[in-house]
C-alpha cells in the first residue's frame, strides 16, 4: 500500500500514467507520432502545435492541454497566440470548451 508520503510531489501527466499502465501502447503512440509526423517537414513544429492546440481544445480533451499548451511554447507560440486559438475555436467547438482551455491555459501558462 503506498502512503501520502511515498507518492510523488507532482501528479503524474496523463502520458507519463498511461506509460506506466500500457506501456505497448505508448510505443505504438510514441514511434510512429514523434518519429515520423512530428518529424514531417510539411509542417514545421510551431505549425503542428497550433493544429494540435486546436484539436485538444475542439475535442475537449482537458488533461492532454497542459502538454500541448507547454510544447506549444516551446515551439515559439505565445501566450497571446495561444489566447486568440482558443477565441477563435470557441466559435467552432463552443464557448464551454474554450473557456475550459482558457483556464487551464492560465494554470499552465502563468504570466
Amino acid at each position: 500500500m503506498t502512503t501520502q508520503s511515498e507518492t510523488p510531489s507532482t501528479p503524474l501527466s496523463p502520458r507519463e500514467m498511461a506509460r506506466a499502465f500500457t506501456p505497448a501502447l505508448t510505443e505504438l503512440v510514441e514511434d510512429p507520432l514523434y518519429s515520423e509526423v512530428w518529424a514531417d517537414p510539411a509542417l514545421s513544429p510551431r505549425d503542428r502545435s497550433i493544429a494540435t492546440v486546436a484539436a485538444v481544445v475542439a475535442l475537449y480533451r482537458p488533461e492532454e492541454l497542459p502538454a500541448q499548451l507547454r510544447r506549444a511554447v516551446d515551439n515559439g507560440v505565445t501566450r497571446a497566440e495561444l489566447g486568440a486559438l482558443i477565441t477563435q475555436i470557441a466559435f467552432y467547438a463552443g464557448f464551454p470548451a474554450a473557456i475550459s482551455a482558457s483556464a487551464i491555459a492560465a494554470r499552465t501558462l502563468p504570466d
